[in-house]
């Protein structure tokens, strides 16, 4: 005991960060009693209240984070001396409403093990039901509508708790205590089945049973979820999964595979150890990773040699597999391999936002899935699941959502509250809250009407639940974004900003980079301040403001935004460039109208773009020359590397200008190897783009460049271009935090924006 914990002293104590609805406050109470104080905890706008007396407050204090509930995130433990009451016990005391909100609603997490014990176990009131929860594990931001995060703010509103849930509900030495979700089979969601259950399936386990033949039988099923629908099927049956394509107008996206935990990875990849790690974590993303050859079926990944794996975290994910498993006894099935994985891929056909009702999901499911399970808790905010990857050391983001939005990034000080809208593509939004920056979960393409209608229902939501306005909007400088159009709309003070210095001030945001940042942004497009189509750009980004430097030498683009979806176009563009235009009718003998586009190539618009480099290397190493979702070229691309080897002379740089035109030289010699043309193209870039940025960086005196842009979620690129800086003494900064594709440009937009 310390000298100060010797007399009987009293404080209030503010608890700050994501610390509601993560079992805090039961924590508290069982301190306090541990310790011998007195006094209460209760949940406010502000985060967790509580007042304390006794002789221990300071052992209490230091305990608070040390000790902390494995969900919780303190980031603030407030202090402030009050008089002595000499009141006896420790008590929960009810929410506190009113004034401005200032915490966070939680993220939502995977089934604990605890409840899954519960849920295996024939001993439990849980056993073998799908929606067990405690305050450890489960729905959070999907279901909350408001804060506090209370029940009657949940979608868990409408179910009244039965004694024994409404026990454990009041009872702060449960684990259940406060759990918003809490439910069981006799007071709780149940599911159904659509077309309509036949007669004699009033057994509880029959909607489990029923979704096991279906997927046995090779069906298609659409399982409600957590943030919306999976359509789910078997990952090793072809036909089931090339039906799902063409059912769902998918053609050659990869799908995410479900396995039935950690130890069934390996019958179907190659994991690395981080990849081990953070497919486990309680977020549960989806984690790309390298495909065990031969275990699943070839339309899951095709031409891809990795492939997004995740772990179930839905009790209902773990039913269906412990029903394919044979519905075995015991719990050693939960740590033996399983033969089966399954497809778990979103239910939102046509591009459109995730299918979340049951009234929508039998209305635009019904010609996808063979059978449709739901259930009558609602999914209050639609949220995806997260997919991850590793590169140069770290994670990374290719999409956040489940398992990490709401959650907060920390911009390192106060600033006004800013909403960024986001780009055009790949859409979110930021809200900032002091010195907090909240990224929304992945809207999407902002293409339909639906998707919009997503756009603002998330910008509301998240208004809603931080409580507070924007002073100033952020927006993309092309006028034809949809983003763009709403931030028009508001009757605020509008800032726009050039698209690739808000992928740099994004990074730079997240490692709190202050003073000017060096920075190279490669993409696919965003428009230039000149009017120009910009991708390959060297910058510094200060603040509010930025500069270019540089940029990649610019190449035609014969077709504007189709070149896009046509990589032969770039094909044409880059033999052009080496004088071999009179060549394109040949190398593109298929499309007639290679020879006449190669004819007025010169008279086209250019573009400095990576990704439209990426599409002409595959169109010239005749991997393909269409592509059916964006990125699809470079990624087939990428999957061919093996080592990659640089091209001697296979760039030139000239006054901050990187040209890569004798590259393409190599690429279009007939008859190359197309993985050798890989490998050189990948090494060749790594080697080039190391120079231009070694080069600016000691012309400069700068240390630190941030690699940003889309083109940064090629794995090979950003490693090996992350360790041939790191050998000339340059750091690298990645997005790490966000998304480096356009799903971080809000935050890099909010960023820029705050620092007017």
């Amino acid at each position: 005991m310390t000298r100060r914990d010797a007399t009987v002293r009293r404080e209030a104590i503010r608890l700050r960060g994501r610390v509601q609805g993560v079992g805090m406050r039961p924590f508290v109470f069982g301190l306090a009693e541990r310790l011998g104080l007195v006094g209460f905890v209760c949940n406010d706008a502000e985060g967790v209240a509580i007042e304390v007396e006794g002789r221990a407050i300071d052992a209490f204090a230091a305990a608070l984070a040390a000790e902390a509930p494995p969900l919780a995130r303190i980031d603030a433990v407030e202090r402030r001396p009050l008089p002595p009451q000499g009141s006896g016990g420790f008590v929960i005391a009810a929410s506190r409403d009113g004034g401005a909100v200032a915490t966070a609603i939680p993220a939502d997490a995977a089934l604990c093990e605890s409840c899954l014990d519960d849920l295996f176990d024939p001993a439990s009131r849980f056993y073998l039901y799908p929606f067990v929860t405690c305050t450890q594990c489960g729905p959070r931001f999907t279901i909350t509508r408001a804060v506090p995060y209370d029940r009657p703010n949940t979608a868990m509103a409408g179910f009244a708790l039965c004694p024994e849930c409404e026990q454990a509900y009041r009872d702060p030495r449960d684990r259940r205590f406060h759990a918003e979700p809490l439910a069981c089979p006799i007071c709780g969601p149940r599911l159904s089945l659509y077309p309509d259950e036949p007669e004699g399936s009033s057994e509880p386990l029959f909607p489990i049973a029923a979704i096991g033949a279906a997927l046995r039988a090779g069906q298609i099923v659409a399982v409600k979820g957590i943030g919306g629908f999976h359509l789910m099927c078997d990952a090793s049956n072809e036909a089931s999964v090339a039906a799902l394509r063409h059912r769902k107008g998918r053609e050659s996206k990869p799908f995410a595979v479900m396995v039935a935990n950690p130890a069934s990875l390996d019958r179907f990849a190659i994991p690395e150890a981080a990849e081990r790690t953070l497919i486990a974590a309680p977020s549960r993303p989806i984690v790309l990773m390298r495909v065990q050859p031969g275990t699943l079926a070839p339309s899951v990944a095709p031409s891809l040699t990795r492939g997004g794996f995740l772990l179930p975290y839905a009790p209902l994910h773990h039913l269906i597999f412990h029903d394919l498993a044979g519905r075995p006894e015991g719990r050693d099935w939960r740590d033996q391999a399983q033969p089966f994985a399954l497809i778990a891929t979103s239910a939102n056909p046509g591009g459109e936002p995730l299918v979340v009702e049951d009234e929508e999901a039998r209305q635009r499911l019904a010609g996808i899935a063979d059978l449709i399970v739901t259930h009558d808790r609602p999914i209050l905010i639609r949220a995806d699941d997260s997919v991850m990857g590793g590169a140069a050391g770290g994670p990374v983001f290719l999409r956040r959502a489940r398992g990490f939005v709401p959650d907060p990034i920390d911009l390192g000080e106060d600033g006004p509250c800013v909403l960024g809208v986001g780009a055009h593509l790949k859409a979110t939004v930021t809200l900032t809250r002091g010195r907090e920056a909240f990224v929304s979960q992945h809207i999407g393409d902002l293409d339909t009407a639906e998707t919009l209608r997503f756009y603002r229902e998330t910008i509301a939501h998240l208004t809603r639940i931080l409580d507070v306005s924007p002073e100033i909007v952020a927006c993309d400088l092309h006028s034809d974004y949809a983003s763009t159009r709403y931030a028009e709309s508001l009757d605020r003070p509008l800032m726009r900003v050039q698209h690739h210095a808000a992928h740099l001030a994004a990074i730079a945001a997240e490692h709190r980079q202050s003073g000017p940042v060096l920075g190279v942004a490669l993409d696919g497009h965003g428009l230039g301040d000149d009017g120009g189509n910009w991708g390959g750009e060297l910058m510094i980004v200060e603040g509010a403001s930025w500069r270019r430097i540089g940029h990649l030498r610019p190449l035609a683009l014969p077709g504007g935004d189709r070149a896009a979806r046509e990589p032969w176009r770039m094909g044409v563009a880059a033999l052009a460039a080496i004088g071999q235009a009179e060549s394109a009718a040949a190398r593109f003998a298929d499309i007639p109208l290679a020879a006449a586009l190669a004819a007025r190539v010169a008279s086209a618009p250019t573009t400095t773009s990576l990704g439209r480099l990426f599409d002409a290397a595959a169109a010239l190493l005749g991997l393909r020359t269409h592509q059916g979702h964006e990125g699809q070229a470079a990624m087939e691309l990428e999957a061919l590397v093996r080592e990659p080897q640089p091209l001697p002379g296979g760039y030139v740089l000239a006054d901050d200008v990187l040209d890569f035109t004798p590259l393409l030289a190599a690429l279009a010699v007939p008859g190359i190897d197309r993985r050798a043309g890989a490998e050189l193209f990948h090494g060749t870039l790594i080697a080039g783009l190391a120079a231009w940025i070694t080069a600016a960086a000691a012309r400069l005196g700068m240390e630190r460049v941030a690699l940003g842009g889309g083109c940064l979620m090629n794995r090979v690129l950003a490693e090996g271009l992350s360790v041939a800086l790191e050998r000339q003494g340059v750091r690298p900064l990645l997005a790490r935090a966000v998304p480096t594709n356009d799903g971080g440009l809000s935050l890099g937009q909010a960023a820029m924006a705050r620092a007017v």
